[in-house]
């Protein structure tokens, strides 16, 4: 593996948690701003999502960095279930949203 690559993937990792804080955000907004449930759903499961993906990439990045392990197969099956479980109910947020005229 490249010098640079434990650094290259431990960067992804933060911007990929980043954007789920940004989506977790909008979400809270939404909640906090629409009288419809969806959002209310949906704002948890994203900031779960967002703290999974942040500590999965910064012991995804530590161990790259010491060459040992990859990621373990339950914390990446996790990240999946709660990435899909995001863009399924933030869709369902978006389409309350516009169903409702707002």
């Amino acid at each position: 593996m490249s010098e640079g690559q434990p650094e290259r993937t431990g960067l992804a990792w933060q911007r990929t948690a980043l954007a789920s804080a940004a989506c977790s955000g909008l979400l809270l907004h939404a909640a906090a701003t629409t009288s419809h449930a969806a959002p209310l759903i949906a704002a948890p499961i994203s900031i779960a999502t967002t703290v999974v993906l942040a500590a999965a990439g910064a012991g995804r990045g530590r161990r790259l960095r010491r060459s040992t392990a990859g990621l373990s197969p339950a914390l990446a099956a996790t990240a999946t279930v709660l990435v899909t479980a995001t863009a399924v109910a933030s869709l369902g947020a978006l389409l309350a949203t516009l169903a409702s005229g707002h």
